[in-house]
Parts: structure tokens; C-alpha cells; sequence
């Protein structure tokens, strides 16, 4: 992933809507959102390259999605940042327990935020720093860097989920997630990636030939545990290759 916008509500009759752009190589082999049928409790895209996935559902309203933190001067990491999330969603075990664990093995990963969370906790990881946050109620954003980093994406991502949650609806989340309007030059974070693909980078929506967002996802989670999973695919350009809808 590459752009997650979140509320996180407890106690309220939708406690927690993500709208999530995945951004990648559109060579980078994948399968779209699926039952997977050796843990057919989890239900996520997946990365055929290495195995992980980006976001998905588990038992017991687990929630896990992931994003990378974009720093080209640091060598990439010896195992893959997907399997962080595939191993919260196909384990049983306790958040503080395996929160602990991705901490102690971070260094083994290229930079990461990771999402975490079940009906009663969500919480946030960022591998640049030393401890995991429980997050409170509020509206969040994560994209390539920390949480809440004032990149122009983020910021209109945020405050177009902001419009919705009167009455979130798939559709509507995943309307937000195609705005493909790019920053002005002097708004661009400078990430070490150069002017032209800073621009590309900064929209909400990436399309170009070899790169931009693979999938958005739209999830809806209500209070009395029930689950709204819908994610659109896309190939070269933007060009549109389907929608799978999941209702749990």
C-alpha cells in the first residue's frame, strides 16, 4: 500500500472505514482479493513474488495493512514487507505479541508502516521509530512516510473520507481513492526520487505506463462485527480490470 486514509470510531455503529490505493509495478505478479484457501480465514490480495499481501481480514475482526516508507538512499530489506501482514492475519495470537515481535525483527525490512488492529484496538507501527501506538478515536492517513505526514495526497484523501462518514458507503471510498490530480511543484515532499516522479507520486490515483496503483480497497467494518471488503483492480494507465465484493 501506498495510501491508507482510516477512522477509527469505537463504540460507534461503523467503528472503523479505510479507502487504501496499493501502488506498484504493474509487472510485479499479484492476485487479486480472495478467500485463500490454505487460511480460509483470511481474506486479501496477494503478492505472487514473495508471498505476503498488502492488506486484508482475519478471524475474529482482525485487520492488517501495511504501506512503505519511500527512503531511496537505504538498501532494501532481506525479507519482504508482505509477510508482516499475512502472519498477523493467519495467526492467533495476541496484537501485544505480535507487535513485540515485528518490533524485535524490523531491521530484517525495508522501511514500513504497519496497521494492525481487532473490534476492541487498532494500532501503528512505523519501523523508523522505536514502539508501537495504540491509536486513539480520529481520522488518520498514512502514505510513504509517518503517520499523518502533510502530504498533499494525504491531506485531500483525508479530507475527502472526512465528507463521507455521515454515511460511508463503498462507492464513495473508492470514488475518493481515483482523484488523480497531481500537486503543484511547491507542494511536493522531496523524497530523494527526483522532480518528475515526485509529481507522478502525488496523486492520489498513480497511473503511468510501468507504475501506479494496482488496487483500492474500500472496507467497512460495522459494530456488531459484519465486514464490507470491496476492491477494484487496475492495469497499465488506469486501465480498469475488475471488482471482487466481500461481505463477512
Amino acid at each position: 500500500m501506498c495510501l491508507i486514509v482510516f477512522a477509527w470510531r469505537p463504540g460507534h455503529a461503523q467503528p472503523l472505514i479505510v479507502a487504501a490505493n496499493r501502488d506498484e509495478f504493474y509487472a510485479r505478479p499479484s492476485l487479486p482479493l480472495a478467500q485463500w484457501p490454505e487460511a480460509p480465514q483470511v481474506h486479501a490480495g496477494r503478492d505472487l513474488e514473495a508471498g505476503g499481501t498488502w492488506l486484508g481480514l482475519g478471524a475474529n475482526g482482525r485487520f492488517a495493512a501495511l504501506t512503505n516508507i519511500r527512503d531511496p538512499h537505504r538498501p532494501p530489506g532481506r525479507r519482504s514487507r508482505g509477510e508482516l501482514v499475512a502472519g498477523f492475519l493467519t495467526k492467533d495470537v495476541p496484537i501485544d505479541d505480535y507487535l513485540a515481535d515485528v518490533v524485535a525483527r524490523s531491521p530484517e525490512y525495508g522501511g514500513f508502516n504497519l496497521l494492525i488492529g481487532n473490534a476492541n484496538e487498532l494500532w501503528h507501527f512505523n519501523a523508523r521509530e522505536s514502539e508501537a501506538v495504540m491509536l486513539p478515536p480520529g481520522i488518520y492517513g498514512l502514505s510513504n512516510a509517518g503517520l499523518d505526514t502533510p502530504w498533499p495526497k494525504l491531506l485531500r484523501a483525508k479530507a475527502a473520507l472526512g465528507e463521507v462518514l455521515d454515511d460511508p458507503q463503498p462507492q464513495s471510498l473508492l470514488a475518493l481513492l481515483s482523484d488523480s490530480q497531481q500537486a503543484p511543484f511547491a507542494d511536493l515532499p522531496d523524497t530523494g526520487v527526483g522532480l518528475a516522479t515526485e509529481t507522478l507520486l502525488s496523486s492520489v490515483f498513480i497511473a503511468s505506463q510501468s507504475y501506479g496503483t494496482r488496487a483500492s480497497t474500500a472496507l467497512i467494518v460495522r459494530a456488531d462485527g459484519s465486514r464490507h471488503l470491496v476492491e477494484r483492480s487496475f492495469g497499465p494507465f488506469g486501465g480498469h480490470l475488475g471488482e471482487v465484493d466481500i461481505r463477512l
